[in-house]
């Protein structure tokens, strides 16, 4: 009897404009060859940056989203696409690895994509672990150990309005704890107040 093949399932390496360069791709990725979840590494939100990594606008990431979610639907799946951004790029939370264009980047402070001189534009490297754990803690502001940092820096960047509950708010507001006094102090303090008091 012939033997079915395995089912091939695939969870990460996948890049987001391979999906304009051949559309057949997502329809069957998304329906025969995710098995819950695929993750994706847009790498970052801005222009900027995203230049720097060869990587296109975050608009193909949100395209590719849209088409994962529109075949998961039509194929009856539950099915999540899982983002992977960079923190501090070039410098990132660890150094770059040798021979990358990440270290030439965080070496020289210039471009090497484009031609280098002593007038090249230099390029801003957050080199101080300061820097690179706030970056890390923007990525990361659903995790509570990062409140109170996130709080501090966007105190100090003029942008209290992210401050707070609401749904595009970063980190909420600090709460303020009530001071309790133990009963015993209570009592100590009405029995003077009372021995104070003038007799009528």
């Amino acid at each position: 009897m012939p033997v079915a093949a395995p089912a091939l399932f695939c969870r990460a390496g996948q890049r987001s404009e391979n999906a304009g360069a051949a559309p057949f791709l997502p329809i069957e990725l998304v329906t025969h060859h995710v098995g819950g979840y695929l993750k994706i590494a847009p790498e970052h939100t801005e222009d900027a940056p995203l230049s720097k990594m060869m990587k296109p606008g975050i608009g193909t990431y949100e395209a590719f989203k849209a088409m994962f979610d529109r075949f998961s639907r039509q194929a009856g799946k539950k099915q999540y696409l899982i983002p992977y951004f960079i923190a501090a790029h070039p410098v990132q939370t660890f150094y770059p690895s040798p021979m990358s264009l990440a270290t030439a980047m965080y070496d020289s402070g210039r471009d090497p994509l484009r031609k280098v001189s002593y007038k090249s534009q230099r390029l801003y490297i957050p080199k101080k672990i300061e820097q690179r754990r706030l970056h890390k803690a923007f990525l990361r502001y659903h995790d509570p150990k990062n409140w109170a940092y996130l709080r501090r820096a966007l105190v100090q960047m003029k942008r209290p309005e992210l401050i707070g509950d609401g749904e595009h708010q970063l980190a909420p507001a600090e709460k303020k704890t009530r001071r309790h006094t133990s009963p015993g102090r209570c009592k100590v303090a009405r029995s003077r107040k009372a021995r104070g008091r003038p007799k009528r």
